[in-house]
């Protein structure tokens, strides 16, 4: 009998504590079901008082100005010579008269190859010259002479023709010979290598006492000039009509050299040409700005921004770019009504600057037009302006 009765008492036990649970889910769930029921009316309650009220954003002021076309374009600073220092002749280097990295003048003795050689050579034509003079001279005598005799038939014509032919040869023959006497002067002017430009010498290539031959690869060291210096960079094609304008019309274009960060600027200069044809690779030009580069700011092979202004629209309307909106029919802003209310009004857009943006049509100077919030904004919305608006003068991105 005390088997049943555990039995029982246990299964009782069983049943109470599953009601238990079926009771606590219940609630749990009445929980939940009252929770959610709760948060959507309170999203219905704030954002029925957001457009009683106004949906709260930030607005700029549309002003006349003067707007920049600037073209910022990477480029590269190219030396307007580079010159390997080369010898003509050959022989060995007696002399090194410059040091590395020093900057030198056009005409500056750099080293000097041994001219003895060229020297003695120079001897040895000279009096094969003075030599062929003297005999060129005896025979105009001599030519002369069979002249007069050849008119009373004194000497025979054909001795007198022979000694004419003579005096030619003779006369070519000293003609070679003052070539080769220029020709071992000026080996021993090139005995003495100068700079051929103005700016900085390199790393030498050769040192004193070596034997330099002409044309040789890398030469005695690389001279490049730094001033003038230039920066070459390339345009879109698209771009290339307005610049070839404006070049015609003024001949020069400001640019200004910064960084490659594009953070500091390091000199300002001018362009006045261009390429010949567009790459047809990339669809581009390019374009060669000249810098006085008086404190050696740029550097040969370093990357620059190139900042070309272009041209300067003045009297436009300007906007912030951040209150342009796209819909179906292209562009438009929100402008800011009397009632506080605003107009979606389609806009047409012009050049762009930074920040800024040239407005062409659908908005009139001394509208205010919404920069921020504008996430829920539709034609006719409600809006609250801050108590403290700021209207920031898009002119400051111009200037």
């Amino acid at each position: 009998m005390s088997k049943p009765n555990f039995l029982r008492r246990s299964v009782l036990c069983l049943s109470f504590t599953g009601r238990q649970l079926l009771m606590a889910g219940a609630f749990g769930i009445g929980a939940l079901a009252t929770g959610s029921s709760l948060a959507p009316s309170d999203a219905r309650a704030a954002a029925t008082k957001s457009v009683q009220e106004g949906q709260p954003v930030g607005v700029e002021t549309v002003r006349k100005g003067d707007m920049p076309y600037v073209l910022s374009e990477l480029g590269t600073v190219v030396p307007i010579a580079t010159v390997t220092v080369q010898s003509r002749v050959d022989g060995y280097l007696t002399q090194i008269l410059f040091t590395e990295g020093q900057e030198v003048n056009e005409g500056d003795l750099l080293a000097v190859i041994d001219p003895r050689p060229y020297e003695a050579q120079l001897k040895q034509y000279e009096g094969q010259l003075a030599a062929d003079i003297a005999q060129l001279e005896e025979a105009k005598i001599d030519d002369a002479r069979y002249q007069k005799l050849l008119k009373h038939d004194s000497v025979d014509a054909q001795t007198a023709l022979d000694q004419h032919y003579k005096v030619q040869q003779l006369t070519g023959t000293v003609k070679y010979d003052q070539g080769l006497v220029d020709t071992y002067k000026l080996d021993i002017e090139y005995c003495h290598i100068k700079a051929p430009v103005s700016g900085r010498i390199g790393i030498r290539a050769v040192d004193k006492g070596n034997y330099f031959v002409a044309g040789q690869t890398d030469g005695l060291a690389t001279l490049t000039q730094m001033k003038p210096i230039s920066v070459i960079f390339t345009v879109p094609q698209d771009k290339l009509g307005l610049i070839w304008k404006r070049l015609r019309q003024v001949k020069e274009l400001p640019v200004e050299a910064w960084d490659s960060a594009d953070s500091t600027k390091l000199t300002t200069g001018k362009v006045g040409s261009l390429d010949s044809e567009i790459d047809t690779s990339t669809g581009t030009v390019r374009l060669r700005a000249l810098f006085e580069n008086s404190d050696e700011d740029l550097f040969p092979n370093q990357f620059v921004n190139a900042h070309l202004m272009v041209d300067t629209q003045r009297g436009v309307l300007l906007a912030p770019t951040s209150a342009l909106q796209t819909g179906p029919n292209g562009t438009f802003v929100y402008v800011v009504q009397s009632n506080n209310t605003v107009s979606a009004k389609t806009v047409k857009t012009g050049i762009s600057q930074g920040s800024t943006v040239v407005i062409t049509s659908g908005v009139n100077d001394g509208e205010r037009v919404v920069t921020s919030g504008v996430d829920r904004l539709h034609d006719g919305a409600k809006i609250t302006l801050p108590d403290s608006t700021s209207t920031g003068n898009t002119d400051k991105a111009a200037k």
